[in-house]
């Protein structure tokens, strides 16, 4: 059985789409600065792709007789490619960039979180250790009274 056009053409383009990107494309030229450091600048690409097509019966007739039905078809792709930050890489020493503030926020609160977990779990405790020696000295306040009211 022989393929459909359109097979072709699909393949031709996600072979072309393969070949040009994956996982591990860097999108830019690392940057050497005069001090040493290493700057890479960090993208998000973005891919999109559709393709279709159609048989016809040609013009002027009109029913197919058997024979084949010509075919037309067409396909069409995208990128987008947007920077988001910069690593820059000095002696041993990692920092990252962004260039969009809010995601910066959300790294410095993921930078956060584990101190903040510690604030409240001693929090809690300093809680926990006041109401229990309330609770102790309330009680020693009871005894008092139950002495002075049974004199």
């Amino acid at each position: 059985m022989d393929t459909h056009p359109i097979q072709s053409l699909m393949t031709t383009a996600m072979e072309n789409l393969k070949e040009m990107v994956e996982v591990n494309t860097i999108i830019g030229d690392p940057i050497e600065s005069s001090d040493g450091s290493m700057i890479i600048p960090i993208s998000k690409a973005g891919f999109g792709f559709a393709a279709g097509g159609s048989d016809y019966l040609p013009q002027g007739s009109e029913t197919s007789g058997g024979g084949e039905l010509a075919f037309g078809g067409g396909s069409g792709g995208g990128v987008s490619i947007t920077p988001i930050a910069f690593l820059v890489i000095k002696n041993k020493d990692v920092q990252m960039i962004h260039i969009d503030q809010q995601t910066h926020i959300y790294e410095k609160l993921l930078e956060l979180a584990p101190q903040a977990a510690d604030k409240i779990e001693k929090m809690i405790q300093n809680f926990s250790k006041s109401s229990s020696n309330q609770e102790s000295s309330s009680s020693n306040q009871d005894e008092k009274k139950q002495q002075h009211y049974d004199i």
